[in-house]
């Protein structure tokens, strides 16, 4: 748990969260989609991300964090593709796709019925305009033209005035569409009710052990040189299957796939696929069809067959050059890399997230109640979610005020200070205001927050003497005065304000063995004032979160330490 929290600390909140609700996603991705996968349900991808679409649209009514939508869909993307049974870049693209189209729909319209709407009919859009892309990439445009002489032959059959060629594909959209409206209008209503207390539905959990976590090869030799010839070879490939003899292009596409199996099991795994070979027939055939028959060219037979041949070693190359592909980018090298990027934070996500995953997974109901008690399952998953962003971030009991020297930020506490108003807290504590002489700072009292009473606290040090902190010489008697005042047992709840935190705190010296006591108080809630530029090793040595420091320069400083006050009192 302390590595966890260590973790914790390296990331935002918004990362944080799109750690725990994209595992969540991808618990749901992993679970139903191998059941609906095995049952061969139709529409089993419009479900799945249905399901997604449900759960963060009913977590926002809780986690409020922009950019939430979007970070949970790449950790979930990254989940799914990174998993043992699958490797290639489609669902990859799909999901994280889908959760930037929702960020950029409800950052427009806002988190309403319209952003959610609007940002689900785009998704679920998405969904049809990859399949058709896919089918392209994989077979070339000659798909099109199968497909167009097709819908053309079939409406000469029923001899109808309506133009099939896009009737299937509007037909599909709308299904899709509705399917997207569905799953804002159940992830509405469920985030609204998680306003209220969520009693307990007694749905049984499975409790079986997963170990679902990447197994990272050590033992692969990842290399960065075969990832730029894998890539040269599949795009080479492309070219010549589509320009080259079929006395050429044939034994050069059995070789590379020879000599990718051989490197990577995993494409290998790929063409053993039953349904590659069902489509590699139907295909073929279709193709020999539509030449033959359709087009009247009854002595083409060879062509058709040739084209179809061509269509599905195509496919071929795309399914098994993704693949290895997607393994070669698994390098670490290329992951320290991005971990240095403006993704940094990612690694640590995804990190927190595969860990997450088997507890998730774990507290999952049985699928049948997927179906059964849709809300209820989401609401559990939520809670779950909740509970697990409690149990990794840091419970540091510690608010900080962070800015430059002289910036404010006594002023600013001050002020806080006159408007406070929270029913059932006390106050504890001081601040430091600095004494200028003509603009120069000669020393700091000490405000007794509760009283009001000043004392002096730091002077300048004479020349002939060292200053106990840089210039300035410490008030044994101000600073025994606080100390006891402050190192007592609170029997009520209490915020201790503590005024200039930094270096000396940092040596262990000052005031840190006052806020080693008041750390181990449950009722107790403390407010650092910090210079920026100790800010990093402040939170680092006292472990504390980022999202546990408000900055005076945020228009909204006071608004949001209100706010954070509340949420501590609240909990």
């Amino acid at each position: 748990m302390n590595l966890q929290m260590n973790k914790a600390n390296q990331i935002s909140e918004v990362w944080l969260k799109a750690a725990i609700l994209g595992a969540t996603w991808a618990a749901s991705e992993i679970i139903l989609g191998s059941f609906l996968h095995n049952l061969r349900i139709p529409f089993n991808g419009n479900i799945l991300t249905a399901i997604g679409f449900v759960l963060m649209i009913a977590a926002s009514y809780k986690w409020k964090d922009k950019g939430l939508f979007w970070r949970s869909g790449l950790i979930c993307a990254l989940m799914k593709t990174m998993s043992p049974s699958a490797v290639i870049f489609g669902p990859m693209i799909a999901i994280f796709m889908e959760s930037v189209l929702l960020e950029i729909s409800v950052r427009t319209l806002g988190r309403n019925a319209i952003g959610f709407m609007l940002g689900s009919a785009l998704a679920m859009s998405w969904i049809l305009f990859q399949k058709i892309a896919n089918y392209i990439i994989f077979y070339g445009f000659n798909i099109v033209e199968i497909y167009k002489q097709l819908m053309g032959f079939a409406n000469k059959q029923i001899k109808t005035d309506f133009d099939l060629v896009w009737m299937p594909i509007v037909v599909l959209l709308l299904i899709y569409i509705l399917f997207g409206i569905v799953a804002v209008f159940l992830g509405m209503r469920i985030g609204k009710s998680l306003e209220h207390k969520i009693q307990n539905n007694n749905l049984s959990l499975n409790r079986l052990e997963f170990d679902f976590l990447p197994k990272q090869n050590q033992d692969f030799p990842y290399s960065l040189s075969w990832l730029w010839i894998d890539l040269i070879i599949l795009i080479g490939m492309l070219f010549l299957i589509n320009w080259s003899p079929i006395y050429i292009w044939i034994p050069a596409t059995l070789t590379v796939i020879f000599i990718w199996t051989q490197r990577y099991k995993r494409g290998l795994r790929q063409l053993s696929k039953p349904s590659f070979w069902i489509g590699f027939v139907v295909i073929t055939m279709l193709t020999a069809f539509v030449i033959t028959s359709i087009q009247g060219d009854e002595d083409k037979w060879l062509k058709g067959l040739i084209i179809g041949l061509q269509m599905n070693f195509r496919a071929a190359i795309v399914i098994v050059g993704f693949a290895v592909l997607g393994t070669e980018l698994y390098n670490p090298t290329i992951r320290n890399y991005f971990a240095k990027t403006s993704f940094k934070q990612l690694p640590v996500a995804l990190e927190l997230a595969f860990e997450s995953l088997p507890v998730i997974i774990n507290h999952l109901p049985e699928v049948k109640a997927f179906f059964k008690r849709p809300g209820d399952v989401i609401r559990n998953l939520i809670t779950l979610a909740e509970k697990r962003l409690h149990e990794i971030r840091p419970q540091s009991n510690v608010l900080v005020i962070s800015g430059d020297y002289a910036q404010g930020k006594t002023n600013f506490i001050k002020h806080f200070l006159t408007s406070f108003e929270v029913k059932n807290l006390n106050l504890a504590g001081f601040y430091a205001p600095r004494i200028l002489d003509q603009n120069e700072t000669i020393g700091y009292d000490l405000v007794e927050v509760n009283t009001g009473n000043q004392y002096p606290f730091l002077s300048l040090a004479p020349l002939d003497i060292k200053g106990d902190i840089g210039k300035f010489i410490v008030n044994a008697d101000t600073f025994s005065r606080f100390q006891k005042s402050l190192t007592i047992t609170y029997d009520k709840p209490t915020l201790v304000i503590l005024d200039e935190i930094g270096k000396w705190e940092l040596q262990e010296k000052g005031w840190f063995q006052t806020i080693q006591h008041l750390s181990k108080q449950s009722n107790v809630l403390q407010v650092w004032i910090v210079r920026n530029d100790f800010v990093p090793e402040i939170l680092n040595r006292f472990q504390i979160h980022t999202s546990n420091v408000i900055s005076i320069e945020s228009p909204d400083a006071e608004k949001t330490l209100f706010q954070q006050i509340n949420n501590w009192q609240s909990k």
